[in-house]
């Protein structure tokens, strides 16, 4: 029999070598990401391509590059829903928006914007505000996959019910089913609300500042990353943000021990908002 900790042993190795892999063949760094995260979503790619070992997927992804986009939209596991933690976006809305109305123009950058839940939800709200037609919003994503779902703005409808529930709760004005129109078992979002939308690939881990943004979302992002690699993109969060810029993260995600927290001031600890100091 097999003794469990050599196995585990030689698991390990096997992911090493899949990072590396990955890196050098494609530009894909994984090195920085969680290793129990990493290794969840490895397992479930071998089910998903039908290979036995980490080895044989990392064989069949160096020799065969056009899976290389469906294996990255799997291995950054991009979940999220219209209107996520209603209490954040209503917190936006109340404490972030009327400052930036101060701005003749806004750009706002959704890192990791996943299949677009969270971009459709933002244009709404400002939208509702006045502020969309000065607004432009960068939604980034590691993922060539997510990035096409989310421009088709395509969901089931089987969560309207519950999205327009947490629209109201964020602070909606209107009915959430005046921005979608229903049909079969989906809903389909109105290209409205991507008229001032950009999506472009952007990986996190390797790649650098994407724009000069007023406002910065990226949530549940950072709890997949390592310590170090959280404190580089907190870093470069803040050299994007204008002075006085806003930034919001995940509610199970902090600054607390990353050295980056000193450029940044807690709004709302809640929805975890920040908003960068003036003076660095």
């Amino acid at each position: 029999m097999t003794d469990p900790h050599d196995l585990a042993a030689l698991e390990d190795l096997e992911l090493d070598l899949f990072v590396t892999a990955l890196d050098r063949r494609y530009g894909y760094d994984f090195s920085g990401y969680s290793r129990a995260s990493l290794t969840r979503r490895v397992r479930n790619l071998n089910m998903q391509f039908g290979t036995p070992t980490i080895t044989a997927l990392t064989d069949l992804l160096l020799h065969s590059p056009e899976r290389i986009t469906e294996a990255i939209s799997s291995l950054s596991v991009p979940v999220s829903e219209l209107f996520r933690d209603p209490h954040t976006f209503r917190a936006l809305k109340e404490k972030v928006f009327p400052l930036l109305s101060s701005y003749p123009s806004i750009n706002i950058w959704q890192a990791g914007c996943a299949h677009g839940q969270e971009v459709y939800s933002l244009a709404i709200l400002l939208m509702e505000a006045g502020l969309y037609e000065r607004a432009r919003i960068y939604a980034t994503d590691i993922s060539a996959k997510a990035l096409a779902r989310a421009r088709e703005g395509i969901f089931p409808l089987q969560d309207a019910r519950d999205a327009a529930r947490r629209y109201l709760d964020s602070g909606g004005t209107k009915s959430l089913s005046d921005y979608y129109h229903a049909r079969y078992d989906f809903l389909k979002l109105d290209e409205r609300l991507i008229s001032r939308v950009t999506f472009a690939e952007h990986n996190l881990v390797t790649d650098t500042v994407f724009c000069e943004a007023h406002l910065i979302l990226c949530r549940n992002v950072l709890i997949y990353f390592t310590t170090p690699l959280q404190d580089r993109v907190l870093g470069m969060f803040a050299e994007s943000l204008v002075r006085g810029g806003f930034l919001c993260i995940g509610t199970r995600e902090n600054m607390q021990f990353a050295s980056a927290r000193e450029k940044f001031q807690l709004i709302d600890g809640d929805a975890q908002i920040y908003r960068r100091k003036s003076g660095t």
